[in-house]
């Protein structure tokens, strides 16, 4: 068995103390304590593919844990409630879960078990966004697919469908290209005034 020295490794903007110990072990595994991710891997893994697994595992551990913070602190289910009783006929409510792995949507919904699920994000956002979300999740209750039957629907129960569509649509857009944004332009973005009245 052996250890390497202690480093530090950034995954998803988070900093952890890497400590990496070679033990006679199947698979790669990790636990994350604190800001401390133990690692034990196989005597044989190259040091690429450890670091490719690690950065993972790592990922997958962090937005676990977040998670486990955002789901004990939110308190979703009475806006969800609220949304669902605009509806002819109102879908079940049981729980709204903050999702940190959902990335292909904005949000899910069980009428089998009443759960919404939510990008994790979305609670950040202003409050139209987050119920526009939902009613989405919950006018497929009523209609599967994105038929004109489905708008007409989503916009009775929330008018604000069409400008939180576009929002999340800019959202998007800047997520993706934040990184490789100049620094001179990012900074004018975090600056920018909310909106196009503010000029």
């Amino acid at each position: 068995m052996s250890s390497a020295p202690p480093r530090a490794i950034t995954v998803d903007g988070v900093t952890l103390e890497l400590v990496v110990t070679r033990k006679r072990v199947r698979h790669i595994n990790a636990r994350l304590r604190g800001s401390v991710l133990l690692v034990s891997a196989p005597p044989g893994v190259p040091a690429a593919e450890l670091d490719r697994v690690v950065a993972e595992l790592a990922r997958t551990l962090l937005r676990r844990r977040r998670g486990r913070e955002i789901n004990g602190q939110a308190d979703l289910e009475a806006l969800a409630r609220r949304i669902a009783a605009r509806f002819p006929s109102p879908p079940r409510v049981a729980e709204v879960l903050l999702s940190t792995t959902q990335q292909a949507r904005w949000g899910s919904y069980s009428a089998a078990t009443g759960t919404i699920r939510l990008h994790a994000a979305l609670p950040q956002m202003p409050e139209w966004v987050l119920a526009a979300v939902i009613a989405h999740e919950l006018a497929h209750v009523s209609h599967r697919d994105h038929s004109p039957a489905f708008w007409a629907l989503l916009r009775r129960v929330c008018p604000d469908t069409d400008r939180a569509r576009a929002f999340l649509s800019g959202v998007s857009w800047v997520a993706r290209r934040w990184e490789s944004l100049p620094p001179v332009e990012r900074a004018q973005l975090a600056a920018a005034p909310p909106d196009l009245d503010q000029e």
